[in-house]
């Protein structure tokens, strides 16, 4: 399982950095010599590549063998940690607490994204649709856990719905939910003084509820479970970091 694992992180960043120079899987297989087949199953984390067969590759793509499998195998401590959860979970309040207290970056991933866009996130969807959201995603989650500095991410609620871009940070971050109620979610929104989900759907409260129904066993899937039901931003921060710094199982779930 570790080894399937760490086969689809190195196929994701493959993919990613190949999808950021629009080649297509014939034009990587003419540079890197390693077949379109190939190719095509360690995209999808089924090929065992050989280590000179992946310094070819990543020759092609101006990188290395150690960027495409840095925080790939299992066991090592992993020195990016992303927090997950939908609109209102708290990712940038404490996402940048919690850099801050580790002395790292703190990166937002749909940020990223507008920036390659050049433009916000309602006109990627309006103008561009989802497959060019996730490609960006891929592209901007693959520069960023190949640099190899330590760093706290927000991602995009919706990228436990993507399997290969999920499986691409699950391999090289340690995931935290950041779970709360709907209500919680809801009021935080509130709070930060953006009201349109009320005045512009007056159905948004039952369709966050069935998001986070859809979403659970997702999120849950991540290395830690932080319920921050109640809690203070500062308590959350201490929780997300004792989970991160422990040895816990994946999945746990943390008061």
């Amino acid at each position: 399982m570790r080894h399937q694992a760490m086969l689809q992180t190195v196929g994701a960043r493959v993919r990613a950095l190949r999808e950021s120079r629009h080649w297509s899987r014939r034009e990587l297989s003419t540079i890197s010599g390693v077949s379109e087949r190939f190719l095509a199953q360690l995209e999808a984390g089924q090929g065992n590549i050989s280590l000179a067969r992946l310094a070819d590759v990543a020759d092609a793509l101006s990188t290395d063998p150690a960027a495409l499998l840095a925080g790939a195998s299992a066991g090592g401590q992993r020195e990016f940690i992303a927090l997950l959860g939908v609109r209102g979970a708290g990712k940038s309040t404490v996402g940048q607490q919690l850099a801050e207290r580790r002395g790292v970056d703190f990166v937002e991933i749909d940020g990223l994204i507008e920036e390659a866009a050049g433009i916000n996130l309602t006109q990627i969807f309006e103008v561009h649709g989802e497959g060019y959201y996730r490609r960006l995603e891929r592209e901007v989650l693959a520069r960023l856990l190949a640099d190899n500095r330590p760093a706290v991410i927000a991602t995009g609620g919706s990228i436990v719905n993507h399997r290969e871009n999920y499986a691409l940070l699950k391999g090289a971050a340690c995931t935290v939910w950041l779970k709360a109620r709907p209500q919680d979610h809801w009021n935080r929104v509130i709070e930060q003084g953006d009201e349109r989900p009320m005045a512009e759907n007056p159905h948004a409260f039952s369709e966050l509820r069935a998001l986070l129904t859809a979403r659970e066993s997702l999120y849950a899937s991540s290395n830690f479970v932080v319920d921050t039901s109640g809690m203070s931003v500062a308590e959350v921060v201490d929780s997300v970091a004792s989970a991160v710094d422990s040895t816990r199982r994946p999945g746990a779930l943390l008061p």
